[in-house]
């Protein structure tokens, strides 16, 4: 029988044993390959085939549909807003003469104009859209659900391992309701950590730790897999075998060419780079691309604040421009690259706002009727789905839930809506509850 000595074992780098152990398990990602290794299991509650995606564009704080996607220009001064509406490529559907380019591509992205809840504070409604449950409160705001991109990363698993199923650009935000909660910490995004338009674009959490080399890593691995190797020896349940696999799967994502390539946004064309535009709307959504081609089932995108209780023309005029660049360029390039069918776009944030402006030129919280925006994926292309009064203060007709906007999005994606995943409490809860598919986009 081979012995190996608990300290005195060293390789030719002169790393002992409890050396390696010490070092070399952070540096080879064991939080990653717990990742890696609960992914795998995910896909048993999905549908491991799916070849689909989705790329969420979070307008943090509210984005104003009147403004954008619900105009009314027929309103009195104090709600109509600043902005002239413009025809679209669809006959008959009108848009903010600020984002022209969405217009141009309305054939092929659609708009729910009739979305509805009961809450008008940031964090219960950003916990309401994410995760299609009221949950929290002031008193009481921790998250009490997953959300629908951990329920995606958990339900179907990336399509190309090591890739993360589900990816936040730059970080978590949204009062922290992009999480996991009770599916685990495997499911939480992971955080791409910076600005992808910053000219030193860099993903922290693909470097190395200081004073580490790929080659000093890579001759870790080969340790790794000796120790490895001497301990299935004695291993019947075949446990250690499957450690091996996700470990080296972690240590991939940090050394490896198909997460470093995805990441790399100076691989594409600068003609390309310009069309998107250079702000961190546009290279995010470039970036989103790039990452769902690599494998990522969800990639999220925290855009800018748009709380607008102050002078709101001049946070769209900020904000509107490179968000409309961002979602009609990579309508486009998706179409182009034949990636459309496969890819849903959606835009939204926890409620709309006011459709009367305030006195401070602003517009205040509004959780009775506002919009989003669906395309791909499948999803119809050139539909209004509901409609607002005609001041835009409620629903006048197909009232639409944030369980129905998240049981469109499973179904597209392929996911079981008889999904139910266990609370902390052991109790089965079903992914949409009681909200059910907008048949009108599907």
């Amino acid at each position: 029988m081979l012995r190996i000595p608990g300290n005195s074992f060293r390789n030719c780098s002169g790393v002992t044993r409890r050396n390696f152990l010490q070092i070399g398990a952070p540096v080879l990602g064991l939080g990653l390959s717990d990742l890696l290794r609960l992914e795998s299991q995910a896909a048993e509650s999905g549908h491991p085939g799916s070849n689909k995606s989705i790329i969420v564009f979070w307008t943090d704080g509210g984005i104003s549909q009147q403004d954008t996607w619900d105009m009314k220009p027929e309103s009195p001064i104090d709600y109509r807003g600043f902005y002239n509406p413009i025809k679209t490529a669809v006959p008959g559907v009108v848009f903010s003469e600020r984002i022209p380019m969405q217009a141009s591509v309305m054939d092929r992205i659609s708009i729910v104009r009739s979305v509805h809840h009961e809450n008008g504070i940031h964090a219960p409604s950003a916990h309401w859209m994410l995760t299609g449950y009221f949950g929290p409160t002031l008193a009481r705001n921790a998250a009490q659900k997953p959300s629908f991109g951990s329920v995606i990363g958990r339900s179907l698993g990336s399509r190309q391992p090591p890739m993360p199923a589900y990816v936040s650009i730059p970080k978590s935000e949204a009062f922290g309701y992009q999480g996991a909660v009770y599916l685990g910490k495997a499911h939480n995004p992971f955080e791409v950590g910076t600005d992808p338009n910053a000219a030193d674009f860099k993903v922290p959490n693909l470097s190395l730790p200081a004073g580490l080399t790929s080659n000093s890593v890579n001759s870790r691995r080969s340790l790794l897999s000796i120790f490895d190797t001497l301990r299935r020896d004695v291993d019947d349940s075949g446990i250690m075998e499957g450690l091996d696999t996700f470990k080296t799967q972690a240590l991939e994502m940090v050394t490896g060419d198909h997460m470093r390539a995805a990441f790399d946004l100076t691989a594409e064309e600068t003609k390309l780079r310009d069309q998107y535009g250079r702000h961190r709307y546009g290279q995010s959504a470039l970036l989103a691309r790039r990452l769902v081609e690599a494998g990522a089932r969800c990639v999220n995108i925290n855009t800018g604040n748009w709380d607008h209780h102050d002078n709101v023309e001049k946070g769209l005029e900020e904000h509107l421009p490179p968000l409309d660049r961002a979602i009609a360029t990579l309508v486009q390039d998706l179409d182009n690259r034949g990636m459309l069918d496969d890819v849903i776009i959606y835009c939204v944030g926890e409620f709309g706002r006011t459709p009367r402006i305030n006195g401070h030129a602003g517009r205040d919280h509004w959780s009775n009727c506002f919009s989003v925006l669906l395309t791909g994926g499948g999803i119809q292309g050139g539909r209004i789905v509901g409609a607002s009064e005609k001041w835009g203060g409620a629903v006048q007709e197909r009232l639409v839930t944030p369980l129905d906007l998240l049981a469109t999005i499973y179904q597209t994606l392929g996911i079981s809506l008889d999904t139910h995943f266990k609370d902390a409490s052991g109790r089965p809860v079903s992914i949409v509850g009681s909200g059910r598919p907008i048949h009108e986009l599907l």
